[in-house]
């Protein structure tokens, strides 16, 4: 059989089952990251355009990430009491108008007022967006639906990192509406193609539902426990943007190196994540997340011995691996230990993990490169590699195996709620 042949034969079993609905939400999500220019030049259109100083634009990035933070917790409420389609739609239209206004505005005090909107607005969506996900896809068919949709995420960042540049030569205001325009694009496909997805509530779901508050989130140990162990994983991953570029600053390389270097994940991810979906989707999820979180820790431990492009980009590749590995598994797990009742609730929770983990991160390494030396930072991520893989080892032993069933829970079938457009 021809390379060709097992290529087709390999994508087509990749996609093949999956329902519609799922393709719709795909396609929004994919279209969502085309358009994501804003996060990519916004330090640059702070600096360079509008003439403010690093330190405002880090304050900047740091109230987007904090309203990300917030709205995590709000927008997982939201997604359980109103819905899936709703939620989405309130999130994408506020992300529109909010990246348009930011285009708009001069003032110090309303461009950090209005990027602490934008942070809220466009993470409220990715409850709701996994939400909705677990509820139209089989639970055998989850590991395969998270891999191909984090798939859209990363080709769509790829694009419009390198669109981003272009269009920022030209006007940074043009980006601005265009992501706001594309952003709306997304909440029409929402609106045209997407039906609600929650289940059918009976009195006695409304009365679970009501009995699930984000303290219930909070009391769950085990869950709480895969939240702590994300944020962990968070930490070592968003090195990837605030510890290396400064480390490889100080070691004199140039920003185009650390460009060369960092374009490896995205090429990476884009090759490989289809391929290497096949290959855990059916495999023990415990032993992926402890050899996924070991390999991210010791990939970026790496680091340390890295002297040249190459061997940067080659440390690349194996926190990469892990990436692809631990991303789709990860979600997984998360919806395996989330009731239906309680699905946005929770998600918002793990969201809440990563944003925090965005905060964390850049003061991390800042202290650590400054006060020890860059050699501690790569030092510290293996070990906290090492720890998350220990926690993900010791928790998978004490879960319950999986139903093989298709439902997604075992107090109610699937029957998504029709919503008319």
């Amino acid at each position: 059989m021809s390379a060709v042949v097992r290529a087709r034969r390999a994508v087509r079993e990749t996609v093949s089952g999956l329902p519609p609905a799922f393709w719709w939400l795909w396609t929004s999500t994919l279209v969502n990251r085309l358009g994501a220019f804003v996060a990519t030049f916004m330090a640059l259109y702070l600096t360079l355009d509008r003439g403010y100083s690093a330190t405002y634009a880090g304050l900047v990035a740091a109230l987007h990430g904090l309203g990300g933070v917030i709205s995590s917790l709000g927008a997982g409420v939201m997604t359980d009491r109103l819905g899936r389609r709703p939620t989405l739609l309130v999130a994408q239209v506020a992300t529109a108008l909010s990246v348009a206004a930011l285009g708009f505005v001069h003032h110090p005090v309303a461009i950090a007022a209005v990027a602490f909107l934008v942070g809220m607005a466009s993470n409220a969506s990715r409850p709701a967006v996994q939400a909705m996900m677990a509820d139209i896809v089989r639970p055998e068919d989850r590991i395969r639906a998270f891999s191909l949709n984090y798939w859209a995420i990363n080709l769509g960042f790829a694009v419009s990192s390198m669109a981003a540049g272009f269009i920022a030569e030209y006007s940074y205001l043009a980006g601005f509406l265009i992501e706001a325009a594309m952003t709306l694009v997304c909440a029409v496909v929402v609106f045209v193609k997407l039906p609600e997805s929650r289940p059918v509530r009976s009195a006695e779901t409304v009365a679970r539902e009501n009995s699930v508050s984000l303290g219930t989130v909070l009391r769950d140990g085990r869950f709480m426990s895969v939240v702590g162990l994300s944020f962990l994983i968070a930490l070592i991953f968003q090195q990837a943007s605030v510890g290396l570029p400064v480390a490889m600053g100080e070691a004199g390389f140039t920003p185009a190196d650390y460009g060369m270097a960092v374009a490896v994940n995205g090429v990476l991810i884009v090759a490989l994540q289809i391929p290497v979906t096949r290959f855990i989707q059916h495999r023990d999820p415990g032993r992926l997340l402890v050899i996924s979180s070991v390999l991210a820790g010791y990939g970026f431990g790496l680091t340390a011995f890295a002297g040249s492009v190459a061997v940067f980009a080659l440390t690349v590749c194996v926190w990469t691996l892990a990436e692809i590995v631990n991303a789709p598994t990860q979600t997984g797990l998360v919806v395996r230990l989330s009731p239906v009742h309680g699905r946005g609730r929770y998600q918002g929770m793990y969201t809440m993990s990563w944003s925090v983990a965005a905060l964390v991160a850049p003061l991390m390494s800042g202290f650590v490169i400054d006060r020890f030396g860059a050699e501690w930072l790569w030092a510290a991520c293996a070990v906290i590699g090492t720890i998350a893989g220990l926690g993900y080892g010791l928790l998978m032993r004490r879960l319950p195996a999986e139903e093989p069933t298709a439902g997604v829970s075992k107090e109610e079938p699937v029957r998504p709620e029709v919503s008319a457009s």
